[in-house]
């Protein structure tokens, strides 16, 4: 766990890649920084899902509407929805503009900001914080004010690189979906334990 002040970069658009599997491997060791009232929180991203065009498990599957708009946008968009009318995920737009895609985050390895992620979530348990989509959101106070964010702007929620080293990535299936589950399209870092998942999903390798 990071006690130091960590320096980050903000990314810039053009280094995002225009592809959503590209987009889901590059986003793994990227921080995402949550700068609320309250405070800032962040954390490293450690687990993605990728949900290409003509995947029938996305939400863009049938077309744009307006509650789905933010997956159209250019890549490096935040995407906000609720699911299970419990708890809000987190996704990043991923192909170009017009283009329905994204890229759910679903871990963080949290970094700054933990007593604050630990109110939101109530509970000590550190590991727990923002292991899952859910958790994750509710850790960073995500909803849906933040959909259509531009996370390539410092704002109310950034993405940044830093100096933290990234371990090696696996993939595996995704988590939780019925539809087209047998593509690896789900990428995370090798042996981190805020990864989410059962062991048998996280130990297949690349």
């Amino acid at each position: 766990m990071q006690h130091r002040p960590l320096r980050y970069r903000l990314v810039r658009r053009s280094e995002l890649p225009s592809d959503s599997m590209a987009m889901a491997r590059f986003l793994i060791g990227k921080i995402l920084v949550r700068d609320h009232p309250d405070g800032r929180a962040s954390g490293r991203i450690v687990e993605t899902e990728a949900y290409p065009p003509g995947d029938a498990s996305s939400h863009a599957y049938r077309g744009e509407t307006p509650a789905r708009r933010s997956m159209f946008l250019r890549p490096g968009h935040g995407y906000v929805y609720m699911a299970y009318g419990s708890c809000y995920c987190f996704n990043v737009s991923s192909e170009p503009a017009g283009v329905g895609a994204g890229i759910l985050i679903r871990a963080l390895e949290p970094l700054e900001g933990i007593p604050l992620m630990q109110r939101r979530r109530g509970t000590d348990k550190v590991r727990d914080l923002a292991r899952g989509p859910g958790r994750l959101a509710t850790a960073l106070a995500i909803g849906r004010e933040l959909d259509g964010v531009d996370l390539c702007v410092k704002g109310p929620l950034w993405l940044a690189t830093s100096s933290l080293p990234t371990g090696a990535i696996d993939e595996s299936v995704r988590i939780g979906i019925s539809r087209e589950a047998h593509h690896l399209r789900r990428f995370y870092e090798r042996g981190n334990p805020y990864v989410s998942g059962a062991r048998r999903i996280n130990a297949r390798r690349s």
